[in-house]
């Protein structure tokens, strides 16, 4: 809302910068950087605190948006790139590969996880938080391997360890089907390392390691060699040779506020390890941050030796209340001198460090991270690789452009919406739910929507969605009149599900007959975060798209943990029959994600 697209249907750079809801947080992003600088930290103690040799800006999150438990690599034979990847939990596909080539700009290469058959499990996962854990990235001899764990709570046998395998991290289908690791301790988070005599290992979660071997799946010798320095739920191992000595580091204090990155070494794989004695190596926990949660991290050269760290954080301050976006992933400097021990910088919002030089020549044709959505359903077009559903779904449900209606997506309606009911089946019972990633802290979010609902109870439209148990949700449905009538009309409806975060104040439920001269026209329906706390929904002809009628607002509170302690909001469309007999399909078109500011410190937002 507020700017205006050009004659492509982009938005209008100008405008776009100029955002009515940027003009004084950028005012205040500049009183801030002055602040700092007069109030006992100079310029020239900032450069030594993070180290001498850092020259360059950048800003943190730099994978916005849902991206938790990163894992990255560097490779030089392949031009000198970056590749990470980061955990899905319930979405499909699942297990993204990001690409780049100067560590800021950041391009969805492909999803390892992208076809059904490669992981059947994924569609049985009954709980929110179930599905694909933290990964990791590994290259060897010209093949990238991600090694991951399926938390599944109808698995009574263990946690399913899965090794996947490419020598084209651009290309979906290059993704094999995935090797079935033993794992004899059912624990998470595996790692993959190598030894110098070409034995391959697996750390995983609470310090066991075990020799494993990649093409059977075998594993045997478990190893326990270090569990951490007392913090509940040591996870997220990695291991890295370096100097003659072994170092495991991982995290601890769990993934909330309390979470800890701390590092041990051995003279062998084996272990015994040995901890740091000025552990941990980095923290937020009792911090004012913006930045909370920091953990997870993962450690990596460039081409000029410099070493760099990714890991997880939550922009929330010490409150951790507000987060809709979940665990994103932040980059920062770091240095590890010979025989020595890693030294980490800070996780901040803006962040300095020797940045290789802008580059955004990555192959494919992803998405960039940071870019807006454009599209137009143009017929012969399949649907944007970054976008989700919630466990894998038919593809049928989605048709870009079908017969007779050129430029929209068909979405064919579920019996159930997006709560549920008690007898849900995931396995056999459909969410026709189609999504993106929130991806910044200020966004718009248009689509039209073509629908003509017959019977009671169907619907389609809009939602901000973290769990089936908690999300925002704005659609046009098909209900008796309020008059006591027994006719039915269509009604936009605005209704939040916050079962998945008790004591949460709930917005009630909004109707709104839809105007004489609104039926059977275009409707855009928008949703919008004003603020880092608030969602505004609302809905306009298309034909005048100014006019826009707000039907409901919401907390970010309510998609923000609870259910959901580990993911993110994502936000789309939907179409169901709310547990009747509809099977009328609704019909999208012009989707337009614009991302606005993203807050990147208390009181500080800066251009998206």
């Amino acid at each position: 809302m507020g700017y205006k697209d050009d004659e492509q249907g982009c938005p209008n750079p100008l405008r776009f910068f100029f955002h009515p809801r940027l003009v004084k947080t950028v005012l205040n992003a500049m009183l801030l950087s002055s602040i700092i600088l007069i109030s006992g930290l100079s310029a020239a103690a900032y450069a030594q605190a993070t180290h001498a040799h850092n020259n360059q800006t950048f800003t943190n999150p730099v994978l916005p948006g849902w991206n938790s438990d990163p894992s990255c690599i560097f490779v030089k034979e392949r031009d000198n790139t970056f590749f990470c990847t980061t955990s899905t939990f319930l979405a499909f596909p699942g297990i993204p590969v990001f690409a780049s080539k100067d560590l800021v700009n950041w391009k969805l290469a492909s999803n390892a996880l992208n076809r059904r058959e490669q992981l059947p499990d994924l569609a049985t996962a009954p709980i929110q938080k179930n599905g694909i854990y933290a990964s990791t990235m590994r290259y060897r001899d010209g093949l990238f391997y991600i090694i991951t764990s399926l938390v599944n709570d109808r698995i009574t046998t263990g946690v399913p360890v899965l090794l996947f395998i490419t020598d084209d991290p651009y290309d979906d289908a290059s993704w094999r089907q995935p090797t079935i690791i033993q794992n004899p301790t059912s624990n998470i988070d595996p790692d993959l390392f190598w030894d110098n005599d070409g034995k391959a290992y697996m750390a995983v979660a609470g310090g066991p390691i075990n020799e494993i071997d990649i093409t059977t799946g075998a594993a045997w010798g478990t190893y326990r060699v270090w569990n951490g320095t007392g913090g509940v739920w040591p996870e997220g191992p990695h291991i890295y040779y370096k100097d003659n000595y072994y170092y495991l580091m991982i995290s601890e204090g769990g993934t909330e506020t309390n979470h800890t990155i701390t590092i041990a070494r051995s003279d062998t794989v084996r272990g015994l390890f040995v901890g740091y004695e000025s552990n941990p190596l980095l923290t937020a926990k009792s911090t004012s941050n913006y930045f909370q949660t920091v953990g997870h991290a993962d450690f990596f050269q460039d081409v000029k030796g410099n070493w760099w760290a990714m890991a997880l954080a939550t922009r929330s301050g010490p409150e951790w209340e507000i987060y809709p976006m979940g665990r994103e992933t932040v980059l920062f400097a770091m240095t590890w001198d010979k025989g020595g021990w890693p030294v980490l910088d800070p996780v901040q919002g803006k962040q300095r460090g020797p940045l290789p030089p802008t580059n955004r020549k990555v192959p494919g044709n992803g998405h960039w991270v940071n870019d807006p959505d454009v599209e137009n359903f143009r017929t012969g077009s399949s649907l944007p690789r970054h976008w989700v559903t919630w466990r894998p779904q038919d593809p049928k449900l989605f048709t870009a452009s079908p017969k007779g209606h050129p430029n929209t997506l068909r979405v064919l309606p579920s019996f159930h919406n997006l709560t549920a009911t008690e007898d849900f089946i995931p396995e056999a019972d459909a969410l026709s739910f189609i999504s993106r990633k929130q991806a910044a802290t200020l966004f718009d979010f248009t689509v039209d929507l073509d629908f003509a609902p017959k019977v009671q109870d169907e619907e389609a439209g809009v939602t901000l969605f973290l769990t089936q148990f908690q999300h925002i949700d704005l659609g046009l449905v098909q209900l008796p009149s309020r008059n006591g009538s027994s006719s039915l009309i269509p009604q936009l409806r605005f209704r939040v599900e916050a079962s998945g975060k008790p004591g949460v104040t709930v917005p009630e439920t909004v109707l709104v007959p839809l105007a004489a001269a609104w039926r059977n026209k275009t409707i855009r329906l928008s949703l919008s975060a004003v603020s880092d706390e608030k969602y505004v929904l609302g809905a306009a002809l298309a034909s005048k798209p100014k006019d826009i009628l707000s039907v409901g607002s919401a907390s970010a509170l309510i998609v923000s943990g609870g259910t959901g302690p580990f993911t993110g909001a994502i936000l789309g469309v939907y179409a169901t029959s709310n547990g009747g007999q509809g099977k009328t399909p609704a019909y999208f078109s012009r989707w337009r994600y614009t991302p606005v500011g993203q807050k990147i410190d208390h009181g500080v937002i800066v251009p998206a």
